[in-house]
């Protein structure tokens, strides 16, 4: 399957994650692994790492790779936490999107189209439940699939702490690595054998901004059958807890696009 414009546009949506600026300091210790640590003190720790701000803003690089074909777009984010992010292309608005926990929508200027809607379709793609809050997890560098120490055990995977289901589904299999430095994620992944699905997100480099921990650079990897989406993101220019708007409106005269 050839993953569609309209699929494309919103997985760039839900895949925007924080990012650097001038001041950030980039993260280079990757701390010391205790093979004796549980599953119980690595949950306790990344919960305490959890990020506390609530407004962000930013300008995001976004590299799209699909086959031999690569394109680059320029996004301003801004997020209030827990509540909406949005995108907006620069440095002219000509494709706006908003994320909130029951609509996701975006309109694109180019072709006069727009898709309004909620996280029904995306789950059914994904074949498992996704909402903004999960969504909000995996741009954060915390854990999609929250763990606890009832059903997820510990190891040490290479570099990286490895919480996985003691009982993994046959459908579908989840593997969390979380960084001994802070606690943040390494890599998250996700199998869907019997689909032939594989959705992996490395966090390849952290920083420090403002005291909160955040992800610096991202690589996103879809794979379905044959077909392989790659996602690169590169962040600048963040600036935390400034009064932000989040107005959206879908111009008059748009034709809905209809995802099947």
């Amino acid at each position: 399957m050839t993953f569609k414009p309209q699929i494309v546009s919103l997985i760039l949506i839900l895949c925007i994650g924080l990012v650097s600026c001038r001041s950030a300091k980039t993260i280079t210790d990757n701390g010391t692994l205790n093979p004796n640590l549980s599953a119980r003190q690595i949950i306790k720790n990344s919960d305490k790492n959890n990020t506390k701000f609530s407004m962000l803003s930013a300008k995001v690089k976004i590299n799209v790779i699909e086959g031999d074909k690569s394109k680059s777009y320029s996004l301003k984010l801004r997020m209030h936490k827990d509540s909406t992010i949005m995108l907006i292309s620069s440095p002219i608005t000509v494709v706006k999107a908003i994320i909130t926990p029951k609509r996701v929508a975006f309109y694109n200027k180019l072709d006069g189209t727009y898709f309004d809607g909620d996280f029904t379709y995306l789950s059914e793609l994904l074949g498992t439940e996704l909402d903004f809050y999960k969504v909000q997890a995996l741009l954060l560098g915390e854990p999609v699939f929250k763990p606890n120490t009832k059903d997820y055990e510990a190891s040490v995977y290479e570099n990286s702490y490895m919480l996985q289901p003691k009982n993994q589904e046959v459908l579908f299999e989840v593997f969390l690595l979380f960084n001994p430095a802070h606690f943040k994620m390494d890599s998250q992944q996700i199998t869907q054998s019997k689909e032939q699905r594989h959705l992996e997100i490395n966090y390849l480099a952290y920083q420090e901004v403002e005291k909160e921990i955040l992800p610096e650079r991202i690589k996103i990897i879809a794979i379905e059958k044959e077909e392989e989406l790659k996602i690169e993101l590169e962040y600048k220019g963040i600036q935390l807890n400034q009064d932000l708007r989040f107005p959206f409106k879908v111009p008059s005269g748009y034709d809905l696009i209809e995802l099947k």
